[in-house]
């Protein structure tokens, strides 16, 4: 910390943090079209602007303010979204490069559109299978189901190719804390695990009852087996203004799971961010009474009519992927019985 007050280092980290990460698919060639040598002078052209929270810079002296330039009640070029797709832009001699896509994170491509007023995120998928986009969608059933609060996915084509869609869950008032901000509030004590000093983080901010929100959350990623629950892909949300914070956020970006990239369906895949192991991580759930497993029924059916586009794929492996969906929350209520009655031993 600077005699400013102001942490320096932390600052351009953060402002780092902004940019699309170099491990983009399809980043490189995309700098080359828009004749740019990395991620960060996007940062720029755009003031820095997201639709993820309230920051942005404004130029000295050039008399901007939020209302006339924010991504969530004005307009913003799709250039930057359709060359991050390997699309040529309607005016490829004048592109605009004025658009949140230049401070969207992640590995998959995607980019912002409006659709009916509705800012949307769309999101594809990776070799073998192109899958995530399809999990999205399941994810998103499953959750409906069990009332988990989470962000509606559904599926879309662009050039034949499959990808989710999904609304900004964020306002012009309301912003989106990440976890990692959150857990490095301050240093976790030795006698600390990762999801107690998370937990301790959040009440010290006035963020309360989160645990229900958790639980809800790891067992989600039990059944589906997420393999990237990491620090940067969950949070909370607060008021922009305030800064109080309204509580956690509705679960999204759960498409790295079910196999996705893996020819044994059903095997034990690594997760986050509390364990390496879901089989581990799951013994941190210390509510089940939530979870309906009347809600499910219909399920496998309905898993194999959202897969059933995904010509990547036979049916076969469809069907194996529902299997194993329906086997992981057969165990969860096994899981829950057994904690109801460690809890209750008189039941």
């Amino acid at each position: 910390m600077s005699a400013s007050g102001i942490d320096k280092i932390g600052l351009i980290d953060w402002w780092k943090g902004r940019a699309i990460p170099a491990s983009r698919d399809g980043i490189r060639d995309a700098l080359d079209k828009l004749n740019i040598c990395n991620t960060m002078e996007l940062l720029d052209k755009c003031f820095g602007l997201s639709l993820s929270d309230q920051y942005w810079i404004c130029p000295k002296g050039s008399g901007l303010a939020w209302d006339d330039v924010n991504f969530f009640d004005n307009d913003f070029s799709e250039d930057v979204g359709e060359i991050l797709f390997g699309n040529e832009p309607d005016n490829p001699k004048n592109i605009n490069l004025i658009s949140p896509d230049n401070t969207s994170d992640g590995w998959l491509r995607k980019k912002w559109i409006v659709a009916d007023g509705r800012r949307m995120l769309m999101k594809g998928g990776t070799l073998p299978y192109y899958q995530q986009p399809f999990n999205e969608v399941i994810a998103s059933s499953i959750m409906k189901r069990l009332g988990v609060s989470h962000i509606p996915y559904t599926l879309t084509f662009n050039n034949n190719m499959p990808y989710s869609l999904c609304e900004t869950f964020v306002t012009s008032e309301t912003e989106l804390i990440p976890a990692w901000h959150i857990w490095n509030k301050r240093k976790m004590s030795d006698n600390s695990s990762i999801l107690e000093h998370f937990l301790e983080c959040c009440n010290e901010l006035g963020a309360l009852n989160i645990r229900d929100s958790i639980n809800k959350m790891l067992t989600v990623d039990y059944i589906i087996h997420n393999e990237d629950r990491h620090f940067k892909n969950f949070g909370l949300v607060r008021n922009a203004e305030t800064l109080e914070f309204i509580g956690f956020a509705p679960i999204y970006d759960s498409g790295t799971s079910l196999w996705y990239n893996h020819t044994l369906v059903g095997t034990d895949r690594p997760c986050r961010p509390f364990f390496t192991s879901h089989s581990e991580q799951i013994k941190l759930v210390s509510d089940f009474s939530w979870f309906d497993s009347d809600a499910l029924d219909g399920l496998y059916e309905e898993i194999v009519d959202i897969l059933s586009p995904a010509y990547l794929f036979d049916d076969l492996r469809g069907k194996r992927i529902a299997d194993s969906i329906l086997a992981n929350c057969r165990k969860i209520e096994g899981i829950a019985i057994g904690k109801t009655l460690e809890d209750n031993p008189n039941q």
